[in-house]
């Protein structure tokens, strides 16, 4: 299902091996694009992408094509080092001669969703979002600190905390930790939304806190400021692209302490996923980017 009108989603499921890859050929049966755009690096991907009958198959440069993606397109985007991933996604766009041009997304909501926001923030209400889990869980912060910070928006800023995120049992446990934790009231709403609600709340909210995580870049669609929390990967790469100012940044000093190298001298797509590195971040490091995203909201006419 697209809400976008004219968008169609072919699915493909990573886990189903073979059997996945025989469903996706016979949904193509039959069917050839004018251009494909290979812009994952992974060879799942590029097994994916093979099944794809196009005349222009546009792929990534080959310094960036990565797991042998070059083998799989006829044609490279221009090369480019060191940029956010959004901004290498433009060079797709370049390469079909569209000029770059600032973001915009205007995804439609319906009226469920819409209806289930407004429920949970009234107008002229302060809410502080938190989607404390990311796929990764090497990436999540401590379930205390997310509590602490949550206490610190709601006696200061006067904000509601909403807690959201997906219904697995990993996100369910952290949710769950958060809420024993926590002193003040949280309004819980982790697998209780569909991602159609989950951003229509956007929408209505003040602000986001979350690790690197897809609910991030949510937030960027619909222009919601985010506090990123960032130590196993580099902002400057993979950060919610409007709000980077907002980040906490530690994957300089992560880089230094569990790799020991420079952050310049790592290769721009490391991670560093190694246990405790996500506790190099602080509560008052949190806190004073609230401080800072609230007092810029503020002096805005």
């Amino acid at each position: 299902m697209s809400l976008i009108p004219d968008v169609e989603f072919i699915s493909y499921d990573k886990r189903g091996g073979l059997r996945a890859l025989r469903q996706v050929r016979r949904d193509l049966a039959g069917r050839r694009f004018d251009v494909l755009l290979h812009m994952q690096v992974a060879l799942r991907a590029s097994l994916v992408a093979s099944l794809v009958r196009a005349d222009r198959r546009i792929g990534f440069d080959r310094a960036r094509a990565r797991e042998l993606q070059w083998l799989f397109t006829n044609e490279r985007i221009s090369p480019r080092h060191r940029e956010h991933v959004l901004d290498s996604l433009f060079g797709f766009t370049e390469a079909l001669g569209i000029a770059r041009q600032p973001p915009r997304w205007d995804v439609p909501l319906g009226r469920p969703a819409v209806e289930y926001a407004h429920a949970l923030v009234p107008e002229r209400s302060r809410a502080l979002l938190i989607s404390p889990c990311s796929s990764h869980a090497a990436r999540n912060w401590r379930p205390e600190r997310y509590a602490a910070v949550a206490e610190y928006a709601h006696t200061v800023h006067g904000m509601q905390i909403i807690l959201c995120g997906g219904p697995s049992a990993a996100e369910r446990a952290m949710a769950n930790a958060i809420l024993g934790a926590c002193r003040v009231p949280v309004s819980d709403q982790v697998g209780k939304d569909t991602l159609e609600k989950m951003l229509a709340l956007m929408t209505r909210a003040t602000a986001l806190l979350t690790p690197d995580s897809g609910p991030a870049h949510m937030a960027t669609m619909v222009d919601l400021p985010v506090i990123g929390l960032y130590a196993a990967t580099h902002p400057a790469r993979s950060g919610p692209y409007l709000s980077r100012a907002f980040c906490v940044d530690r994957y300089a000093l992560a880089a230094e302490r569990f790799v020991g190298r420079p952050v310049d001298a790592l290769p721009w797509t490391l991670k560093i996923e190694q246990p405790g590195v996500m506790d190099l971040i602080e509560v008052a490091d949190v806190t004073a980017q609230l401080d800072h995203l609230m007092n810029t909201l503020s002096a805005r006419p």
